[in-house]
Parts: structure tokens; C-alpha cells; sequence
């Protein structure tokens, strides 16, 4: 037998003491077995919560959509008190989508540059005062956002709208013909003001989160602080910035006593987004509601169920979006 080949054998794998077999079957002592079980039945009665909500509103939306005289998805009416009854979402549907995508196109810009003046900007003794005004930003209720929006934004918004119609009214979305200006345009800075403390915090707190030696490696091979920003600091917080953009998109789809304070709600799709009228799920669910008859709650109820799935869709996407960067994500990085 060759004795170098003796010499050179790894050495042989001790056999799994008792506590490591134990590990490997599973959690044995009284508090992890407790702390097991606790975490397993917490995710099983979300799921199943979740499915009760969802049965919920499609077992109402079934019955009201099987008397719908009108096409559920694309008629212009809302005209639940007739017989027979005609409604649609279709001016809904229209309205919180083109809110919510002003609201984000306006929010995240602002969120991120604020959560980088903050963390790698701003002087130290004002980090904290800035962040502390913003944390009270988002405590505020949306009812007060809602008055100040109809007191204070509204009337002021006729110069912002006078000069878009000068001079981007050719594209006829950003013509106005007069009028107060409680159009979908409106609605959307009011809820890019809401969801603004909500993208700003999480992607502050995201941006604290990347390793010093990524930035100082950086600065090392002379790149600027901007540099450091763009090829460090953003890749490292992207996935973070897009799940709080999703966080905030959520709260811009679901809005309700804002939007109802500030819009002039119809059920007709203009063109501009500085024309008075529209509406959104929200804002005709809580304004509805308690007027409507039992059959009226039915339709509200599949308008929620609309609403259900929108936010389910987006938040899916969000998800796929983060798998498919998990590379720049903060556990990875």
C-alpha cells in the first residue's frame, strides 16, 4: 500500500453527536416548539383569512354582476337603483390607475432624493428634525389631507393649471377649459403628498443599510460622492426602494376620505387630467355605501373585489420584479 496516499486522505468526518441529530430533526426544546407553532399558525390564518375575504367578496360580486343589465367591465353608469340595474367600473378602473401612476411618477422621484439628502447629505444636526417632520407626515389622517387638500390645494392649483394649458395644452392632457380644479391631476399630488412619508422612510432606513467598505472602496478608486451614490448606494437599496414604492402605490389605490374630499366625481373619462370629474373604487365605495340598498352594497362590494385584485396583481409584480434583482438586494449583497 502506498503510504503516501495514506498520508494524504482527508481526515475521517466524526460521526453527529446527539444535540446535532436532534438540530437536524427539528426544534425540540419547549420554547422553540412553542415559538414553531406560533409562527406556523400565524401564516396559515393569514392565508386563510385571505381566502375568506376573497370568497367573500366574490360570492357578492356574483350576485350582484348576474343582474347587471350593462357590461360589468366597460359600461360608463353607475345606476344601482333601477330596474334593472346598470353599473360598471370601467370610469373607476380608469381613475385609480391614472391617480395612483401620477402619485408614484411625482413620489418616488422626491422619496429617494430626500432619503439621500439625509443619509448621505445632510449635515448631522439636521438628519434628525427632517426625519422627525417627516415620520409626523405620515401619521397625519387621511381626513386631514383631505380638507387641506379642498381648503388650501384646490384653490391654488389654477396657476399650475393655467400654465400647463399655455403651454402643453396642445397635447390635450394638460388642457383646461376653467373651472375649479378637482380633476384627477389634483387627486394624484394629493396622494403623492400622502404616500411621499411612507417611500421617504423606507428607503431611508434601506440606504442606512449599505456596508461602509462598499462606499469607501469607492471613494478609494476616486469616485465622487455622486458616483459613490449611483454604482454603490442605489444598486445596493433598489430592491428596498421598490418595495416601498409598492407600500405607498398600495396606500394611493385604496385612498378614500381624501380623494372623496377633493374630486368632483362623475362617471365620465376625460381626456385632460386637468378636467373636473372621475372617480375611484375607494372613493365611490365610501360615498355610496350608506345610501345604497342591499343589491346597491352587492355592486360596491364587486367594485372592492375589482380593487381586491388590482392590488394583489401589484403587489405580485412587485415581488417578481425583487426576485429577479435579488442580486442587489441588502441580504445578498
Amino acid at each position: 500500500m502506498d503510504t503516501t496516499q495514506i498520508a494524504d486522505a482527508p481526515p475521517p468526518t466524526p460521526p453527529p453527536s446527539a444535540e446535532q441529530k436532534r438540530a437536524a430533526r427539528g426544534a425540540t426544546r419547549p420554547g422553540d416548539r412553542i415559538f414553531l407553532g406560533l409562527s406556523r399558525g400565524s401564516g396559515i390564518l393569514l392565508l386563510v383569512i385571505m381566502a375568506a375575504i376573497a370568497g367573500f367578496l366574490t360570492y357578492r360580486a356574483v350576485l350582484a354582476i348576474s343582474k347587471d343589465e350593462g357590461n360589468f367591465l366597460t359600461t360608463f353608469e353607475w345606476n344601482t337603483g333601477v330596474n334593472p340595474p346598470v353599473f360598471g367600473i370601467a370610469v373607476l378602473a380608469y381613475g385609480t390607475i391614472v391617480s395612483s401612476i401620477i402619485a408614484m411618477l411625482i413620489a418616488v422621484p422626491v422619496s429617494v432624493a430626500i432619503a439621500l439628502f439625509l443619509t448621505h447629505y445632510a449635515p448631522r444636526r439636521l438628519r434628525g428634525p427632517i426625519a422627525y417632520v417627516i415620520d409626523l407626515l405620515a401619521a397625519v389622517p387621511s381626513i386631514v389631507y383631505g380638507l387641506w387638500g379642498a381648503l388650501v390645494l384646490v384653490p391654488h392649483m389654477n396657476g399650475l393649471f393655467g400654465w400647463l394649458n399655455d403651454y402643453l395644452g396642445w397635447t390635450g392632457i394638460f388642457s383646461w377649459q376653467g373651472g375649479a380644479a378637482r380633476s384627477m391631476l389634483t387627486v394624484g399630488i394629493l396622494l403623492a403628498i400622502m404616500i411621499l412619508p411612507i417611500i421617504t422612510n423606507v428607503s431611508r432606513e434601506v440606504f442606512r443599510q449599505v456596508p461602509q467598505m462598499h462606499e469607501e472602496a469607492a471613494l478609494a478608486l476616486g469616485a465622487t460622492r455622486w458616483e459613490v451614490i449611483r454604482m454603490a448606494v442605489i444598486p445596493f437599496g433598489r430592491s428596498g426602494v421598490i418595495s416601498a414604492s409598492m407600500l405607498g402605490l398600495g396606500r394611493a389605490l385604496g385612498e378614500t376620505m381624501a380623494v372623496a374630499t377633493v374630486l368632483s366625481p362623475d362617471f365620465l373619462i376625460h381626456t385632460s387630467l386637468l378636467d373636473p370629474g372621475g372617480g375611484t373604487f375607494a372613493q365611490n365605495i365610501a360615498s355610496k355605501f350608506s345610501e345604497a340598498s342591499e343589491f346597491g352594497r352587492d355592486a360596491l362590494i364587486a367594485s372592492g373585489l375589482v380593487l381586491f385584485v388590482i392590488t394583489l396583481l401589484v403587489n405580485g409584480a412587485a415581488r417578481a420584479i425583487i426576485a429577479r434583482r435579488k442580486e442587489y438586494s441588502g441580504a445578498n449583497a
